[in-house]
C-alpha cells in the first residue's frame, strides 16, 4: 500500500512541462490534482503554430459525438471594453497566486489586454496600453482622412488600437503586441511594440519601443533616398510571429492610402532591439502584407513565408528583379539585418490583377504540415499551391508552380482563413470564401496533390459580400471521430464594411456535409452577437473562445 501512495505522490507532485515554442503546443500535467486524460495545452500564436495550419491536434475532450445541441453550448462570456480583431490566446498552467491556472489573453482595439481565468471566467488583470506624452487615445477610422476610400473609410468601424494577434513566449512568460495611439486631434500618430509579463501585465525592461524604421530606396515617399515609416498609414493587421528569439511584426495599409509600403520588422525578444528591417518595395510602392489577419509562416529552418498585395513588381524594367516584389508569394531568409528573398512566385498576369484590384495577398497563407507546400490564394478566385523551396518565379504565359485550383467564381475573392486536418488515411484543406460553400479539398498523401474533383462541400448558407469565413480545426490526433471544423462568419451581411451578426458553426471534419452544431440553433441560449472580422475561434482544452465585435469573448463547451 505504501508503494501505491508513493506512486500517486510522484504522479501528483513531480509533474513536468514539455514546451515547443515553434509548434506552440504545450503538454502539461496539473500540480494540484491527479492528471486527467486530456493534458492541458496552450495556444500561443495565431492559428495554433507557426505553420498557420489552424489545427489543434491535441483536443481530447470535444468530439463529433458530444458537440451537439444537447451537450454543447455557451458556458459564459468574458466582457471587454471594445471590439476584438485578435485571436484569443491561451496559456496553460500559469502559476499565479499560488495556484496553477489556464489563462486566456484578449486584445481589444481600445489598446487593452485582458487576462481571464480560462476555465472559471473571472478577470485576473486588465491594462490599457495607449501611449502618453501627447497621445491619449487609439486612432479611429475617422482619422483616415480623404482621399482615402473617397473619404468613407469603413474597414474599421471605430477604434484601431491593438489589431494584429499578439504572440506569447510561454518560457519567458511574455506577451508581445503592437498598440497604436493618436493625439486628441488626430494629427499625430505613434505605434509601439510592447512586451509585458503574462502574470501581471507589467512592461518588461525596455518595453515599449517606438516602431520607427527607415530603409534605403528611391520608392514613393522617399526623402533623399530614405523611406520613412508612417505610423498613421501603415496598418499592423497581420498576427505577430515569434521564432529563433526574434519577434516579427508586419504592415500593410489602410485602403491603399499612399504612400505606403510592405514592412517586416524583427525585434530581439529579450531586449526589443530592432534587428531586422525589410521593405517589400523600396524602389516602388505599396505591396502590403496582411493575409486576412493570419501570421507569417515559418519553416523548420527559420525561413519566413508571406504574400504581398498589389504593388510594384520588379525594378529597372525587370519584373523578376527581387528589389520590389508586389503581387508575390515570398520565401524570406534572415540575414544580418534584413531578409533575403530566397524564392518567390508572381502570377504571370500580375498587371491584369493589379489593374482590376484582384491582387494577391488577401487569403491567409500557410505551410501544409509534413510537406514542402505553401498554400496561398488570390482575389482572382484561384488557389495557388507552391513548392516552398522553389516557388516558380514569374512565367511568361503560364505559372510554373506545383498546382492551381480555380474556384471559377468571379465573386470568390478568398478573403478568408483556411485550415488543415489529417485524418485516418486522408487529409483535407478547408476553404470558405465569400459567396462560396465550405469546401473540403482532399490531398493525396502520396503525391501531395489536391484532387478538386473529389472535394466535399457543405450545403449550408455561408458568408456573402466581400468577407469569407475564418476556420479552425480541432481533433485528437488523426481520429476521425474527433475531427471538427469550426467556422465563424457573418450572417446575411457583408462584413467587409459593416458590423454584422455572427454565427459559429461546427462540422464533421471527415464529412463537412454534416453540420454538428451552430450557435443560432438556440440564439437566446447560445448566441454570440456580432461577427469579429478575420478573428478565428480558439479551440483548446475542451472549450471554444469566440471573439466578437460585441465587446465580449463567448466561451463554449460541454454543458
Amino acid at each position: 500500500m505504501k508503494n501505491v501512495f508513493l506512486l500517486l505522490s510522484i504522479l501528483i507532485f513531480s509533474c513536468t512541462e514539455k514546451k515547443d515554442q515553434d509548434s506552440n503546443n504545450i503538454e502539461t500535467k496539473s500540480k494540484d490534482s491527479i492528471p486527467i486524460p486530456a493534458n492541458y495545452i496552450s495556444v500561443l500564436t495565431q492559428h495554433n503554430n507557426n505553420s498557420r495550419s489552424g489545427w489543434n491536434n491535441q483536443e481530447t475532450i470535444l468530439t463529433t459525438s458530444n458537440v451537439n445541441y444537447t451537450n454543447f453550448g455557451k458556458l459564459f462570456t468574458l466582457p471587454v471594453d471594445d471590439q476584438v480583431y485578435a485571436q484569443p490566446l491561451v496559456v496553460s498552467n500559469v502559476m499565479l497566486e499560488n495556484k496553477k491556472r489556464n489563462i486566456v489573453y484578449i486584445a481589444t482595439v481600445n489598446n487593452s489586454i485582458y487576462a481571464f481565468d480560462a476555465d472559471a471566467g473571472n478577470l485576473l488583470w486588465q491594462r490599457n496600453y495607449t501611449a502618453t506624452n501627447g497621445y491619449n487615445r487609439p486612432p479611429k477610422n475617422t482619422d483616415m482622412k480623404p482621399p482615402i476610400c473617397g473619404g468613407n473609410y469603413k474597414d474599421f468601424s471605430g477604434n484601431i488600437g491593438i489589431v494584429g494577434t499578439p504572440v506569447i513566449d510561454s518560457v519567458a512568460q511574455i506577451i508581445y503586441f503592437v498598440a497604436r495611439s493618436a493625439n486628441t486631434y488626430g494629427t499625430s500618430f505613434i505605434q509601439h511594440l510592447h512586451a509585458v509579463d503574462i502574470k501581471t501585465g507589467n512592461e518588461i525592461f525596455g518595453s515599449p519601443v517606438v516602431i520607427n524604421p527607415t530603409y534605403q530606396g528611391t520608392g514613393r515617399g522617399n526623402v533623399f533616398g530614405t523611406i520613412y515609416f508612417n505610423s498613421q498609414k501603415q496598418n499592423q493587421r497581420q498576427a505577430l510571429t515569434l521564432t529563433n528569439g526574434i519577434v516579427y511584426v508586419s504592415f500593410a495599409s489602410h485602403c491603399d492610402w499612399g504612400p505606403y509600403h510592405g514592412w517586416i520588422l524583427g525585434f530581439d525578444s529579450k531586449t526589443l532591439t530592432q534587428k531586422i528591417v525589410y521593405n517589400t518595395t523600396p524602389n516602388g510602392t505599396e505591396a502590403g502584407i496582411w493575409e486576412s489577419g493570419m501570421g507569417i509562416a515559418v519553416d523548420a529552418e527559420g525561413n519566413l513565408y508571406c504574400v504581398t498585395g498589389n504593388g510594384t513588381v520588379g525594378d529597372n524594367n525587370d519584373p523578376r528583379n527581387l528589389i520590389n516584389r508586389g503581387e508575390s508569394a515570398l520565401k524570406l531568409t534572415p540575414t544580418t539585418n534584413t531578409l533575403q528573398v530566397s524564392s518567390f512566385f508572381t502570377p504571370y498576369n500580375y498587371s491584369f490583377l493589379e489593374s482590376y484590384d484582384l491582387d494577391y495577398g488577401g487569403m491567409g497563407a500557410f505551410l501544409v504540415p509534413n510537406t514542402s507546400l505553401f498554400f496561398t490564394g488570390c482575389k482572382d478566385g484561384n488557389i495557388y499551391i507552391l513548392n516552398k523551396d522553389n516557388m516558380g518565379g514569374l512565367g511568361n504565359q503560364t505559372n510554373n508552380i506545383f498546382q492551381t485550383i480555380a474556384l471559377n467564381n468571379p465573386n470568390a475573392h478568398l478573403r478568408c482563413q483556411p485550415s488543415f486536418f489529417k485524418g485516418n488515411g486522408y487529409a483535407y484543406v478547408y476553404v470558405w470564401s465569400e459567396t462560396e460553400p465550405l469546401r473540403a479539398i482532399p490531398m493525396d498523401l502520396v503525391t501531395n496533390r489536391f484532387d478538386y474533383s473529389k472535394q466535399i462541400t457543405s450545403s449550408v448558407n455561408g458568408p456573402i459580400g466581400q468577407n469569407g469565413a475564418v476556420l479552425s480545426v480541432s481533433s485528437n490526433g488523426s481520429k476521425d471521430s474527433t475531427g471538427i471544423v469550426w467556422a465563424s462568419h457573418a450572417v446575411n451581411c457583408d462584413a467587409n464594411h459593416l458590423v454584422c451578426s455572427g454565427i459559429l458553426r461546427a462540422f464533421d471534419a471527415s464529412d463537412v456535409k454534416k453540420e454538428l452544431w451552430n450557435n443560432r440553433m438556440d440564439i437566446a441560449r447560445d448566441g454570440s452577437g456580432t461577427y469579429a472580422k478575420f478573428a478565428s475561434p480558439t479551440i483548446v482544452n475542451g472549450k471554444v473562445y469566440l471573439p466578437t465585435f460585441s465587446n465580449q469573448i463567448v466561451v463554449y463547451g460541454l454543458k
